[in-house]
This record gives structure tokens, sequence and C-alpha cells, in this order.
């Protein structure tokens, strides 16, 4: 990657509390005799021990390395039958600019095909669209293949989502977890500190959603030099990093 940076947890919640009995800094109840949290019951904890559990978030960010275009024609005439046929014309012209520009057929994917008649209240005939998903792992290509579908004959084009491939995803998904989990140490280890207890270790560890945020922008025509002086405008995209994020919630267990 290019650039990685950790982010701070943007939420972190904590909770303490006290599984322990007697003389616990978090405990201020009397244990029943004979009870769990009696002394002198059997347990596996001493009159000393206790629980802390905290929650925590993490999040990772990178540039991204893979975009998902939206494109397609769209179509309008007297009968239904005439804009399918304008949509299957269109739709070839596409496939063909797809191909020239060297993008592999498993990448694209029909997205809407729809014919209907035209809305409205003076409208007449029908109206129709064909819409295509293109993925491209060269993200520095987006503006390129926008000029090139447009200049095609694609009149629906401009919605970007910029995200991440399969084998970053999984890589940053555990470096999100890791950031969680670290923040979780970090809260845990401040709380046993102003309580005056020791942290002896994890007795349960689990993780709630780890999602990816994609970016979404629509594309925007800017003037390039090439324009300025008479050529054809390019499309230009920016974008922002993707993110990944994480939670984790990590019982303590703890000895006064």
């Amino acid at each position: 990657m290019d650039r990685r940076q950790f982010l701070a947890a943007s939420s972190i919640g904590l909770t303490a509390a006290a599984a322990g009995c007697l003389g616990s800094p978090l405990s201020s109840e009397n244990p029943e005799p004979g009870s769990e949290a009696d002394p002198g019951a059997e347990s596996d904890m001493t009159a000393q021990d206790g629980e802390i559990t905290v929650s925590a978030s993490g999040e990772v960010e990178t540039e991204p390395d893979q975009a998902v275009i939206d494109v397609g024609v769209e179509a309008s005439g007297e009968s239904a039958a005439a804009v399918t046929e304008e949509l299957s014309t269109g739709a070839d012209e596409l496939r063909t600019t797809f191909d020239d520009l060297g993008i592999p057929e498993e990448n694209i994917e029909d997205g809407r095909y729809r014919v209907h008649e035209a809305h409205g209240r003076t409208a007449t005939g029908y109206e129709g669209v064909h819409s295509f998903e293109v993925t491209v792992t060269d993200v520095d290509r987006v503006g390129e293949i926008i000029d090139a579908v447009t200049e095609a004959g694609a009149d629906d084009v401009g919605h970007v989502r910029f995200t991440l491939r399969e084998e970053t995803r999984s890589e940053l998904r555990n470096d999100a977890i890791d950031d969680a989990l670290a923040n979780a140490d970090e809260e845990a280890s401040h709380i046993a500190d102003n309580r005056g207890v020791e942290l002896e270790g994890t007795t349960a560890v689990s993780t709630g959603d780890v999602r990816v945020h994609p970016v979404h922008l629509e594309a925007e025509a800017m003037t390039s030099a090439d324009a300025a002086s008479g050529g054809a405008p390019q499309t230009e995209i920016g974008t922002e990093p993707v993110r990944v994020s994480a939670s984790v919630t990590i019982t303590y267990a703890f000895t006064a």
C-alpha cells in the first residue's frame, strides 16, 4: 500500500463489572453466606478476583485499489420495440468500447434493464435504460473509461464507487481488528491502574462488525490543459481513502 494510517478509535465504550466478592475494589455488595461469592464457597477465584469488560473500536485506511463504474444507455420512442432495439444497439457499442479498453468480460456485469411507458402528464410513448457495472483494478483509469464510454454514446454515466480488492479487504480486516484489540488493552490497563488492581489475562473476546466503507463519488468533467487549448475535456476523479473498521468486546480478569 502506498499509504496506510491507523486511526484512533472513533468510539470506545467502557464497562467495569465486578465478578468477585467482598474485598474487591470494584464491588461493594456483601455476599450471601454459602453463595458462590462467599469466600467459604468453592470457586476458581479468590476473594480479591474480578473482571473488567471493555468495548473498543479500531480503524485503518488506505488508498482504493478497485473502482466500480455505473454506465448505461437510455432510449425513448413511440413503441416498446423501438426502445428495445435502440437500447440493444447502444449496449453493443458500449461492449465494443469495453473490449477496446481491455476490460475483461468478467469485470462487466449487467445492471438495470427496463423498458416502460413514459411518465409525466404530457409524456407519450416508451422509454428505457440498460446499464452496466464495470469493475477496474487500476483506479487511475476511471477518468479515461468514463470519457471513452461517453464518446461511445453512454447517456447515464458518472457514479463511481471506490473500494478494495478482496485480498486487500482481508489484510485490512485483520489490521482493523488488531487496532481495536490494542485500544481495548489500553483502556483496560487504564481502568486497572485507576482502581489499583492488576490484570491477569483475558477470559473472553468477541468481535463486532468488520466493515469496509467505500467512497462514493459522482464523476465531474473538469477542464484540462488540452481542453483549454481547444481539445476535448477530460474527466478527472478525486477520491479519499477507503476505511475499514472493526469493534471488539474483551473481558479481563484482575486481582487486587
